[in-house]
């Protein structure tokens, strides 16, 4: 009887213990944030849609995580989210102090460039927001009125860099589509774009559809600009009546031109360096999970024109893994869009 009764103890002392040490790393990481300041790194320049959803995930994640850390916004636009990126790669904290978002087209566009300082799925990611549509557009004075126009004669375009989607797509377009669009570099972000857009210093521009909406919510709606085309494997809901450019390529093209607008997919992300701690990694998405079902987030989220379409960063780690799977003559043709 005795012996049992050591053996019940020793039992229920074993299991306590064991809950003991499976609590030590979650509270060792509330120690850890508590009183800490997390970087948010944008690769973009202020004022566009991926600022703008940036800064309302900064308000909003820090109370989902153990310790309440403060998240400071940092904008660090260039080369289309490259140099955010090759920072958060090389030279940021791998404690989990910094996270960051880049283009959806840079995982691709990271297979393309010779001179890239990172990989892409050596990332820790965190989750997706939502997926994204990209479009080009004109705006309401252009003679232009739909894209089968736009392959016949020249359309003026604003944009960014050569590295950034906003760039890319007319340039796929040009090369797989017939398209002549002519692109004027240089704009810092969408924001700037738009803007030479309405001054007339361009017909059109090319961004995401949730960038227009959250800058210019009306223009859309009242026909201030017209939408010539979506970037997408499928059409948007919002958009059924606007052709993708996928679907728009002919057979032997169309391969290539899914694998550069499956970008999309991937959309409005954040994501953490490499090396960060596995139980620091896992609150960082736990939290992220419970930010995206948050309704102070989900509101503040609609109130710029962001529609929450989450995935996990598990998910996202494995849509990212695929880039390094890519067929090599498939690769070596899109390349040739980024070579220009």
């Amino acid at each position: 009887m005795l012996r049992q009764t050591a053996m019940h103890w020793l039992a229920r002392g074993a299991v306590v213990l064991t809950a003991l040490v499976a609590a030590q790393p979650v509270l060792a990481q509330e120690d850890f944030y508590a009183g800490k300041t997390i970087e948010l790194v944008i690769g973009f320049a202020p004022g566009g849609g991926n600022d703008l959803l940036s800064r309302v995930v900064s308000n909003h994640l820090g109370d989902h995580i153990p310790g309440k850390p403060t998240i400071v916004p940092i904008n660090l636009p260039g080369a289309g989210g490259l140099a955010a990126a090759n920072q958060l790669y090389n030279t940021s904290p791998q404690d989990g102090t910094v996270i960051g978002i880049v283009s959806q087209a840079v995982p691709l566009q990271s297979k393309m460039i010779d001179n890239v300082e990172f990989e892409m799925s050596g990332f820790n990611f965190i989750g997706r927001v939502q997926p994204s549509t990209s479009v080009t557009m004109v705006w309401n004075t252009s003679d232009v009125k739909d894209i089968q126009q736009a392959m016949k004669e020249e359309v003026i375009l604003s944009a960014t860099n050569v590295g950034s989607s906003i760039s890319l797509y007319p340039r796929a377009m040009n090369q797989f589509l017939g398209t002549k669009f002519k692109l004027i570099m240089g704009y810092e972000g969408s924001a700037a774009g738009m803007l030479a857009m309405e001054r007339g210093e361009a017909e059109g521009h090319s961004t995401t559809f949730e960038a227009l909406m959250a800058a210019n919510p009306t223009w859309f709606k009242e026909g201030t600009v017209r939408i010539l085309v979506q970037h997408a494997l499928k059409r948007d809901p919002v958009l059924p009546d606007v052709p993708t450019s996928v679907e728009l390529a002919s057979e032997e093209n169309r391969p290539v031109m899914e694998l550069i607008m499956s970008s999309n997919d991937i959309g409005k992300y954040y994501f953490t360096t490499p090396g960060i701690p596995n139980d620091r990694l896992e609150i960082l998405r736990r939290a992220f999970d419970a930010m995206v079902k948050d309704p102070a987030f989900l509101k503040d989220a609609a109130a710029i024109g962001a529609t929450v379409n989450p995935m996990s960063g598990e998910d996202l780690q494995e849509m990212i893994a695929r880039f390094d799977k890519i067929d090599p003559a498939l690769l070596a043709k899109a390349k040739a869009v980024y070579g220009e």
